[in-house]
């Protein structure tokens, strides 16, 4: 994730039954396929009505992610109609639901389930199989990204190699969105993990963020370049995987280190 914003600022003194009777949405609607961010603009649009099998939803936040950067500039393998409305990711709060609608109701917190949702919007009107519903004691941000990047962690640590309980990761970018989720899951996992990052300003502080996400080790690719991680293997046992989102010289360094 790149960037979140909470929407609709300050509707959460609104009351459930105002919150019904929305009929227009602010949305980030793209006309053409373009690189130019001016193609992305501010509008408004009408929400069709609530049918039976459809649900009304409020957008609590949703992120910016490189895919949804791809989507609008045409080069993402699934491309949406335009024009279209931006965003694939996202939480929702139920407003109104259809009288044939079994599995929501007003109130509950939902993420849509397939790519070209258009989640950069205030409002919208779906199909109930559009949606999924989650527990509401996620933070607002944390459910706003909680469908791409850890399912995306959750596959890796799970398609490409058995691992068990003591086994080691090691990956690169570790300080990216699916990185860090890659730490937490493999942490829950019982995983140990040696995560690489770049040398910065901020190397200590970041060092610190991963650590307390659970990050049993995190070095910087200088360090590894210059004296290796042999001392590290003598307290755990060379990787059994690894993830790499660089390439090149990054990519090298967690090569070279797999058992």
């Amino acid at each position: 994730m790149l960037v979140t914003r909470v929407l609709c600022r300050g509707a959460h003194g609104w009351r459930l039954g105002q919150r019904r009777h929305i009929q227009h949405c602010s949305a980030l609607v793209y006309r053409e396929h373009s690189h130019n961010i001016n193609t992305v603009r501010m509008e408004q649009l009408p929400l069709p009505p609530v049918g039976d099998h459809s649900v009304k939803v409020r957008m609590l936040a949703a992120p910016v992610n490189p895919a949804d950067i791809n989507m609008i500039q045409g080069s993402y393998p699934i491309l949406c109609p335009i024009p279209a409305v931006g965003g694939n990711e996202g939480v929702g709060e139920v407003l109104e639901v259809g009288s044939d609608v079994t599995s929501l109701r007003p109130g509950d917190w939902v993420v849509p389930i397939d790519a070209g949702f258009g989640t950069w919007r205030t409002a919208a009107v779906c199909e109930e199989d559009e949606l999924i519903s989650i527990p509401k004691d996620i933070s607002v941000l944390g459910a706003a990204t909680i469908f791409v990047n850890p399912c995306t962690a959750y596959r890796m640590l799970h398609d490409f190699q058995t691992l068990s309980p003591g086994n080691t990761v090691i990956q690169n970018a570790s300080n990216s969105a699916v990185g860090q989720a890659v730490i937490q899951i493999a942490a829950a996992l019982g995983l140990k993990t040696i995560n690489i990052i770049r040398d910065r300003e901020n190397c200590d502080q970041l060092m610190q963020e991963l650590q307390s996400l659970g990050a049993d080790y995190v070095v910087t690719e200088e360090e590894v370049m210059s004296s290796g991680l042999h001392q590290l293997f003598e307290e755990v046992p060379k990787p059994k995987l690894g993830l790499n989102c660089v390439g090149g010289l990054s990519g090298g360094l967690v090569l070279s280190n797999l058992e």
